[in-house]
């Protein structure tokens, strides 16, 4: 019995636990442990993420159908904006694009009433614009691009133009694609719309805008981080 005591006392002097308990797991190895918990729950959290994006950018049926409803009559209204093209080609081309239509639907909800004003041959893609008669009043306020938002200490709008194209998967029209959408009507003549700014432009803290006043399109600059109730910006999509 003696020498059970002396035995278990040099264990518990070397090991510095009780015979016949767990193991105890070394520093580093329960860090590592914890690691490889946090990057499971991490990861998890990601994908929930992607399966929720990717969900946001798919139509209900009922959503589709309304859509390609809005856009049919609109097409048809508005023949002048894309002579010659068929409405059943294009209808054909949407259904094939899901993530398009999810787009259109951004830029029909936030007030550009999109329409076809143009077929690339080249590529086979028709063209969408924002027709709405004046700058899409979804999408005022906002001032040119990220950097412009940051570079405000306060007073910030709630986006800049650049961030909701990116989200909305539309671009900024040009100043030569604003120019030739200004051929099918009279756009923005109590607005005015952010268009796309050019680099050497952009880095000197300038962002460009366009109006039509006095039957004449302008385009004007000012301090990318501007922003007004008047302004906003038309875009466009390729399906």
């Amino acid at each position: 019995m003696l020498l059970e005591v002396y035995a278990r006392n040099d264990i518990i002097e070397k090991t510095g636990k009780l015979p016949g308990t767990m193991p105890e797991i070394p520093l580093v190895e329960q860090r590592s442990v914890e690691g490889l918990k946090i990057s499971r729950e991490l990861g998890m959290k990601e994908k929930r993420t992607r399966n929720i994006h990717g969900s946001e950018r798919t139509l209900s049926p009922q959503q589709r159908g309304d859509l390609l409803r809005t856009l049919k009559t609109r097409f048809e209204k508005n023949v002048k904006r894309h002579g010659s093209i068929e409405w059943a080609k294009v209808e054909a081309k949407l259904e094939m694009n899901a993530e398009k239509l999810w787009s259109l639907n951004e830029m029909e909800r936030t007030g550009g009433e999109p329409d076809v004003v143009g077929h690339d041959k080249k590529t086979g893609e028709y063209i969408f614009h924002d027709c709405s008669a004046e700058s899409p009043n979804g999408r005022r306020s906002l001032c040119y691009d990220r950097d412009a938002l940051e570079s405000r200490k306060e007073h910030k709008p709630k986006n800049s133009a650049m961030d909701l194209a990116a989200a909305m998967g539309v671009e900024l029209l040009t100043e030569e694609q604003y120019r030739e959408l200004q051929k099918l009507g009279d756009f923005d003549t109590k607005t005015s719309s952010w268009i796309k700014t050019p680099s050497d432009v952009r880095k000197l803290g300038g962002a460009l805008f366009c109006d039509r006043r006095f039957n004449t399109v302008f385009v004007y600059h000012n301090g990318a981080e501007s922003y007004y109730a008047a302004r906003g910006f038309r875009s466009l999509v390729r399906v």
